[in-house]
């Protein structure tokens, strides 16, 4: 049978540890036997980030501009233990933090549901998406080490000569001190593709930040949100009988937690990058999760929103058998093909993203798995069975 072809390019990011062995095995037992796959490739891996000194990433951020479609491998953020392991120049960024920032999107997460496995949360019957602000805060900050009493200020120089300054602290000893920004053009765009998500998916949007203590910093998202959903969207909303509602973060989580889940939580970068590993969590695991980066001018990128899997990576090189679950991996491929079959009019392409995805669903459905499964795993009459990583792919590719 001839393979599927597509005539342009997806960027393939391949990364670090257990996530790059389970990557390839991805390729070769369930894509490239059906898929001729046309893709122009950068390494991530944190070897060769030091290599290029991570100028691979900036490359590689380009050009998901220049083809609109990209599929990332999980990465190693580096902290000084990384550093040190991996005998680095230096503490190089997140990779993420910088795709992210210079394709100034939004963060997609939902939970995949499996019939068998049940959410923590017995109420959530259904998706519970998360999205993520891409842009600024801790990701994007300045922080000093103060060694000694001092004074911080906060002090903005505009071009025009003014000047304006605040006193954040006096230190009366040694401490730390730390500046994040946001930008309005960013916060637009993250509301805009929030409200255009909703609209496609036909789900409501609540927004939450904490504008009752940070009056002018979560304020300015609260008010931006308000604005273009009141003068873009309130109309739209209310054709399609979905609603906007902003919240603080903390009444949100308690009416989350008592809620059936079906509804867009949109929500700023850290208080996303926390949530999200929450709510992946209470769905089963974080390796159930999808995640795609959306950009207001259309680029896509989709990535496992799980690590890199150290633990399982060691033993895999020291020759012991792993059973990590690539699950979320495999719909970030299957992401990237149905989202670059869809820009081509291919349904060859798009049947087979749907296909691979179903695949992977009923092989844990019908109780075949990986380890962090089995005990989330109830369905009656059948008995769940682990399976090592590969094992587990060659059983999805049995209903290819």
């Amino acid at each position: 049978m001839a393979k599927i072809t597509y005539k342009t390019p997806i960027v393939e990011m391949q990364g670090d540890e257990m996530t790059r062995v389970l990557w390839d095995w991805i390729k070769d037992i369930l894509i490239e036997p059906y898929v001729e796959l046309n893709t122009e490739f950068y390494d991530l891996g944190l070897v060769n980030r030091e290599k290029t000194a991570d100028k691979v990433t900036t490359e590689a951020a380009e050009a998901i501009k220049k083809y609109h479609v990209g599929v990332k491998c999980a990465t190693i953020t580096p902290n000084a233990q990384r550093v040190k392991e991996y005998n680095l120049s230096k503490m190089w960024l997140s990779p993420n933090g910088t795709i992210r920032a210079a394709l100034d999107g939004t963060v997609f997460r939902a939970p995949i549901l499996v019939d068998g496995i049940k959410p923590y949360i017995p109420g959530w019957t259904k998706p519970i998406t998360i999205a993520r602000h891409a842009y600024g805060d801790v990701y994007r900050n300045c922080e000093i080490r103060v060694d000694g009493a001092s004074t911080a200020e906060l002090v903005v120089k505009y071009e025009d000569g003014r000047e304006e300054r605040k006193k954040i602290a006096d230190f009366p000893g040694a401490g730390v001190v730390q500046g994040i920004h946001n930008l309005d053009a960013s916060i637009s765009s993250f509301a805009r593709s929030c409200f255009n998500y909703a609209l496609s998916t036909r789900q409501d949007v609540w927004f939450a930040t904490k504008d009752t203590i940070s009056k002018t910093y979560d304020h300015r998202f609260k008010d931006v949100f308000a604005e273009i959903y009141e003068g873009e969207y309130k109309d739209r909303f209310e054709k399609e009988g979905i609603k906007y509602e902003y919240t603080l973060i903390d009444d949100s989580v308690a009416r989350i937690i008592r809620s059936n889940g079906g509804f867009i939580w949109a929500l700023k970068n850290y208080d996303g990058d926390v949530m999200s590993d929450m709510v992946a969590t209470a769905y089963g695991s974080l390796a159930m999760m999808t995640s795609v980066l959306v950009s207001p001018d259309g680029n896509y990128e989709f990535e496992a929103a799980h690590g890199t899997v150290t633990r399982h990576y060691y033993k895999h090189i020291n020759g012991e058998e792993t059973s990590t679950n690539p699950v979320a991996t495999i719909f970030a491929w299957s992401g990237a093909l149905r989202k670059r079959g869809e820009s081509e009019n291919n349904a060859e392409l798009t049947g087979f993203a749907d296909r691979l995805e179903k695949a992977t669903i009923e092989t844990v459905s019908s109780g075949f798995m990986t380890g962090d499964l089995i005990g989330l795993f109830h369905r009656g009459g059948v008995t769940p069975e682990k399976l090592s990583s590969r094992d587990f792919l060659l059983k999805i590719a049995e209903r290819l």
